[in-house]
């Protein structure tokens, strides 16, 4: 099953190092960064970045899993953990970076 089409699920456990990598490959753009997964987006103009941040929300909301968020003039940064598996990577974290990226493709394409 494609990560787009899973949801997040209360209690999610801790990724090992293993899965994470794994998974992580299928999400070129995102680093770990400590116990996170961070991202930057970049847009043209304030607006575009805003938009991207208002369809996240909607996303964010419909998951129940929330991230942190730097929002600039034109770049987004977002970063995932799961802080009831212990402020570590779960797959929560995976499927909303996937979910995340398939927005941003879509708002981007041109």
């Amino acid at each position: 099953m494609s990560l787009l089409d899973q949801h997040c699920t209360h209690g999610a456990p801790a990724l090992d190092a293993p899965e994470l990598a794994t998974l992580l490959a299928q999400l070129p753009q995102w680093r770990l960064d400590g116990n996170r997964i961070v991202r930057n987006y970049e847009f043209t103009n304030y607006h575009e970045t805003i938009a991207f941040v208002t369809a996240l929300a909607a996303m964010i909301h419909l998951e129940d899993h929330h991230p942190e968020m730097l929002v600039r003039y034109r770049h987004c940064s977002v970063a995932w953990t799961t802080h009831s598996a212990g402020n570590v990577v779960s797959m929560n974290d995976i499927l909303c970076a996937a979910k995340a990226d398939a927005l941003y493709d879509e708002r981007t394409r041109a």
